[in-house]
């Protein structure tokens, strides 16, 4: 008998998804856990595994938004007919004028450059990931020209990364055109939740913090782990998950009716993607080493920006950090990451001319900036917290 492929909730929230492409034909042989088809979230792009094994009868939803539950597919055996409900595909909800035309339009184009020409193609379809097509798009580069890494050859972001994208048309764009390009799922999730984290009340906290001691430590973690890349990033979420747990009242969520108090520290790293800003989550950071911490982070970074990252990458956050220092950024004020309660900004370290007892001397400082929610943190406590941050850097040790 035939078994349905329904469409899997991924994470708390999600009620509908958008299928991408789907990775198999019908008729085509299907191993249980292996990828079926592309999934668009609200929050991530990813694979969607098979669950059983047999041949793929029929597609019902080839493509397009489809809620969580419905089938989108049959898996049976050889020779099996598919479901009578399978026959005609299910129609899938409709989408809004401007993004169906975008989607459309980004469709077309993508036929036009996908020849068998060159690159890694099935049946004169080019194999690659829906962030290698988006990146390709955004950076003009020809998928055809591009080889793939990816199993069976197919392409993915780092291969589009690290192909040259290709020359301007001949023909000159009409003089002040404006490219439309339609609003993903995950830049739609962006501009929803900022739009939220604004209408909270909130405060800044910042201070100064001397980074000599703290550029040690992750000098001789870096000797003593030298298979793991430790930043000061690592630093920074091994200490605020340690002044978490000292500062119960930061690890704290506002809801209408209580607020929630959580008994470890998930803290969010935030990550600046080609599909846009996410925030993995380095879950039970005051459990970890800043080794460990620098492993996990490292993977959870090196997904998002292949995007590959899963649903539960990204929940489970009591506290983000937002580092811009790689970036010559001295200081800024992060925007909250709804629903969580406290947010740190990070600036770079600068040599700086200080007054010390009586003398003046040149020391690595580095500016951060606390934004809390004022309905569920208060002033006194995001300084207290903010002390203890800074006390740590400055002797990491108390921390360790």
């Amino acid at each position: 008998m035939a078994t349905e492929v329904k469409l899997p909730r991924l994470g708390q929230g999600m009620e509908s998804g958008t299928i991408v492409k789907w990775l198999k034909s019908e008729g085509e042989p299907v191993e249980k856990g292996e990828a079926l088809y592309e999934l668009d979230t609200d929050k991530v792009t990813q694979e969607v595994e098979a669950e059983a094994s047999g041949v793929l009868l029929k597609i019902a939803v080839p493509e397009g938004e489809v809620e969580v539950g419905r089938t989108v597919g049959f898996i049976g055996s050889e020779g099996e007919d598919a479901p009578a409900s399978a026959e005609k595909p299910a129609e899938a909800p409709k989408r809004e004028p401007e993004r169906e035309e975008g989607r459309a339009a980004a469709r077309e184009a993508e036929a036009q450059r996908e020849t068998p020409s060159g690159g890694s193609a099935t049946n004169g379809r080019i194999k690659a990931s829906p962030l290698a097509r988006r990146i390709a798009r955004e950076r003009g580069i020809e998928l055809s020209r591009v080889s793939g890494t990816g199993p069976d050859g197919r392409i993915v972001a780092e291969d589009v990364e690290h192909a040259r994208a290709r020359p301007e048309p001949v023909a000159p764009a009409p003089a002040g055109g404006v490219e439309s390009r339609p609003l993903s799922n995950v830049r739609r999730t962006i501009a929803r939740r900022l739009t939220q984290a604004w209408t909270v009340p909130a405060f800044q906290l910042t201070v100064d913090v001397e980074m000599t001691r703290a550029n040690e430590l992750v000098a001789g973690q870096r000797q003593l782990n030298p298979d793991v890349r430790i930043t000061v990033t690592d630093l920074l979420t091994t200490v605020c998950a340690q002044g978490l747990m000292r500062h119960r009242d930061m690890n704290v969520q506002y809801t209408d009716g209580a607020l929630l108090v959580f008994p470890s520290a998930g803290v969010g790293i935030a990550v600046a993607a080609p599909q846009g800003l996410v925030v993995p989550v380095v879950h039970g950071a005051e459990r970890l080493t800043m080794a460990q911490i620098a492993e996990v982070r490292g993977d959870l970074v090196s997904r998002a920006r292949d995007g590959k990252l899963r649903a539960e990458d990204l929940e489970g956050g009591t506290f983000t950090i937002s580092n811009l220092g790689m970036y010559d950024v001295d200081q800024f004020v992060a925007v909250l990451n709804p629903p969580q309660a406290s947010i740190l900004a990070v600036g770079a370290t600068r040599e700086q001319v200080v007054p010390r007892l009586g003398e003046l001397r040149v020391v690595p400082l580095m500016t951060v900036t606390l934004t809390c929610d004022h309905r569920a943190v208060d002033g006194a406590t995001g300084a207290e917290f903010l002390k203890t941050i800074k006390t740590f850097l400055e002797d990491p040790g108390l921390a360790l």
